[in-house]
């Protein structure tokens, strides 16, 4: 083991990572103040904004109703955050991951700075070019708040060992158990892991076996005491669904399954480009074939160890997502840049020509796709004027600084972060919320709804679905009725309003409903929807 000399973590690396961070998190919620809510997001807003109404619990609640796949510790961060305002925002509601994000990036130059600055900065712009990253930042992503958490455990392993910190075992178990408070038991047998990987590969066993025990143990109390808190909130039968839904349900691929390489083979993608180009780096450093690795090559070994850990143990559940490998990422970003640490190898120098060219022509790669996503939507994209400009500005700082020694290749990355990022600010998300808006219907259901007030009734909308995307917008203790097959629309008496998709209602055969002339057409979620009056039947 190798021992770097505690100055190496100097407090000036530390101002630079704090600045880092604070950028960072200005940058992730830039015009995040009012944004319209839509998919995964709705069912973390919708519980906040039951917990505004009704105050905190163990867990968060739709209808009213515990529900019983999350705790509500990220759903109390976005309460507190809505409190000073009375409500809910696209901008209290991200926030939590935005500071999670921002510590990531904190916490990737601290790992990477000692050894060089300019590693550290490229270790940044690879992780913020990464397209899950960008997605996951500006949203509500628990397993972004736990890549922060396991990275900060990997971080105090490593940096007592190598930058002279101290050992600080009570912030390590503090750190697991928030992981399991905000992602259940993975969140705490993820940073675990990555740690003990670290161990592993410093052959520190007695490290390994007592923090792993302990660890161990913790997961057991903390199991015991999730179990006791779903019986108090909801009894015998809310805690058999608390075991389904965040142990079994997971594991035998009830929510849903991939194959054993889905994460391996979708990341090409999902962490493009941090995860293709870590695999390239760790190729090129097994072709290089050294012995004696100096310490910047120890770090990029145990990163790889712990993001082969993270892939490989998230690989046995049968239910998988992109997003559930995230804690992997800070590793992937690390080791992409560890060509521009190294300077030898006609691998590493392929590489740095690689990204350079990918981060100088990202603006114009970024023009090309807007004007073929204006073809494809001109409607919601014909105002592209300004973005135009910006990213033509970005290319011409880009190649400037390619051709200016002293500016290469921070710059090229500099301008490539910005133009990502500015496009997906500024395009992409207003043509999603535009794609997939759901507050627009809503809203004008509501109204009619107010006007002559009746129950309604959500046709084949899934109550923790669809459904869920009809009440974020609505923030009222209204609980509508809930129909899934035509068959369960036979008891309705009028009057009564009746939401469903406009392929349900052209598919309906009970006369009552066929001689209905919809009152509100409207697009919801990307497909047209309907709004019916069923009146009241006549007395004989």
């Amino acid at each position: 083991m190798n021992k770097a000399q505690p100055s190496l973590l100097s407090p000036t690396i530390r101002r630079q990572s704090l600045l880092l961070g604070l950028l960072a998190l200005a940058l992730f919620i830039a015009g995040s103040w009012h944004q319209a809510i839509i998919g995964f997001d709705s069912r973390f807003v919708v519980f906040a904004q039951e917990m505004l109404r009704h105050g905190p619990g163990f867990f968060p609640t739709t209808y009213g109703q515990p529900y019983a796949d999350y705790l509500a510790t990220s759903t109390l961060l976005t309460w507190l955050l809505s409190l000073p305002l009375g409500q809910v925002t696209s901008l209290t509601a991200w926030l939590p991951t935005a500071l999670a994000s921002a510590a990531i990036v904190v916490l990737v130059y601290r790992l990477t700075a000692p050894y060089s600055r300019h590693w550290g900065l490229l270790s940044i712009a690879v992780l913020l070019l990464s397209s899950t990253f960008i997605s996951e930042t500006r949203s509500v992503s628990l397993d972004q708040m736990l890549a922060a958490i396991a990275l900060a455990v990997f971080y105090l392993g490593y940096a007592h060992d190598h930058f002279g910190a101290g050992k600080r075992l009570h912030w390590l178990y503090l750190l697991l158990i928030l992981g399991f408070a905000i992602r259940g038991p993975i969140g705490l047998v993820i940073p675990t892991g990555v740690l003990c990987s670290y161990y592993l590969i410093n052959r520190q066993w007695r490290q390994l076996f007592s923090f792993g025990l302990l660890a161990l143990a913790l997961l057991v109390a903390c199991v015991g005491l999730l179990l006791l808190m779903a019986k108090l909130s909801g009894g015998e039968s809310f805690m058999q669904d608390v075991i389904r839904m965040q142990f079994l349900g997971r594991m035998d691929g009830s929510e849903g399954s991939s194959g054993v390489l889905y994460y391996f083979t979708s990341s090409l993608g999902n962490y493009a480009m941090a995860y293709p180009v870590a695999l390239l780096v760790l190729l090129a450093i097994a072709l290089g074939g050294r012995r004696t690795p100096e310490p910047a090559l120890q770090l990029v070994l145990y990163c790889a160890a712990a993001g082969l850990l993270v892939m490989l143990g998230l690989s046995i559940p049968q239910a998988k997502k992109a997003r559930y490998v995230l804690p992997m990422l800070p590793m992937a970003a690390i080791i992409a840049a560890y060509p521009f640490q190294v300077a030898e190898g006609r691998l590493f120098a392929e590489l740095r020509r690689l990204m350079l060219g990918i981060w100088t022509l990202l603006p114009t790669l970024l023009i090309a796709g807007l004007l073929f996503a204006r073809t494809r939507y001109p409607q919601q994209l014909e105002h592209l004027g300004p973005m135009f400009g910006l990213l033509g500005a970005l290319q011409v700082v880009a190649l400037l600084a390619l051709f200016k020694a002293q500016l290469r290749p921070l710059g090229p990355a500099l301008a490539g972060v910005l133009a990502v990022w500015a496009s997906y600010i500024g395009v992409v998300e207003p043509l999603e919320r535009s794609l997939y808006d759901t507050r627009t219907f809503t809203l004008q259901v509501h109204e009619q709804v107010m006007q002559q007030r009746a129950p309604v009734v959500l046709h084949g909308l899934g109550k923790d679905a669809k459904a869920i995307k009809y009440m974020v917008n609505l923030d009222c203790d209204q609980v509508p009725l809930f129909t899934q097959n035509p068959a369960d629309l036979n008891p309705i008496q009028g009057p009564a309003w009746l939401v469903m998709s406009e392929a349900d209602f052209e598919g309906l055969k009970d006369p009552r409903f066929r001689a209905l002339t919809p009152t509100l057409s409207g697009e919801f979620d990307r497909n047209p929807y309907v709004l019916l009056h069923l009146a009241q039947a006549p007395h004989p």
